[in-house]
């Protein structure tokens, strides 16, 4: 082989090298952003605590009736929130078992001021660029799922994505807390360690908002539990 070419060869492989290791180390979010999967650094990252009421358990068919949304940094202090009220196209479809939760009325939720889908869509996204800056957002939930499919659907009705907000990792609470060894996936053994106060239970003040504390709240018991027995 002449000198040239095994020169060639070897760049060639080392260029090869080189954009494997990039394309490792970096993603791309769906507005074609990078984010680095090694390594959170604690300033360039916000948690966005969620929790959604609904008509029901089923996404697709049942719908957001309000959402709660706390920001907060990655010790679990707590920044700034938002609560809306929606307004659901098809209130006929509420489930017995969501009404006894939550206490929703088409009617009530008129004159609370519940917003149309679309312009709820639109005070989350203008809230998250008011709020939020230039730093990476994970979502974070109690059973992730659940919350994270409803969003998927109500910003799909409006012709949007939840994905240009949020990492496409969610965080789970509950995931977190069996990690930790506390099988009580609710929660309440873990914040009664701590005396953390619970939401309210009264279905017409049990709201995505007060939710949504409550997620914050525990996300803390579990960042001190986590700092007190794993040093």
């Amino acid at each position: 082989m002449y000198p040239w070419l095994r020169i060639r060869t070897v760049a060639m492989v080392l260029l090869v090298a080189v954009i494997a290791y990039i394309a490792g180390k970096f993603r791309y979010d769906e507005a074609g952003t990078p984010f680095q999967l090694f390594e959170i650094h604690p300033d360039h990252w916000q948690l966005v605590h969620i929790d959604v009421e609904t008509t029901g358990l089923i996404p697709g068919y049942h719908e957001m009736i309000d959402i709660g949304i706390v920001l907060t940094d990655v010790k679990g202090n707590i920044g700034d929130s938002l609560f809306l009220r929606i307004q659901p196209d098809h209130p006929g479809r509420l489930s017995e078992g969501a009404r006894q939760v939550n206490a929703f009325d088409v009617d009530r939720w008129k004159e609370l001021g519940a917003l149309q889908a679309g312009a709820a869509v639109d005070s989350i996204i203008e809230f998250h660029r008011r709020r939020t800056g230039e730093k990476r957002l994970m979502l974070v939930a109690h059973n992730s799922y659940f919350d994270a499919a409803f969003l998927d659907h109500f910003f799909r009705d409006a012709d949007r994505s939840w994905r240009t907000l949020y990492h496409y990792y969610v965080l789970d609470i509950s995931s977190m807390m069996w990690s930790l060894g506390f099988r009580n996936l609710t929660g309440d053994s873990l914040r009664a360690l701590y005396k953390i106060p619970d939401e309210p239970q009264i279905p017409e003040l049990h709201t995505g908002i007060t939710g949504a504390m409550k997620n914050a709240r525990t996300y803390q018991a579990i960042y001190q539990y986590r700092k007190e027995h794993f040093r």
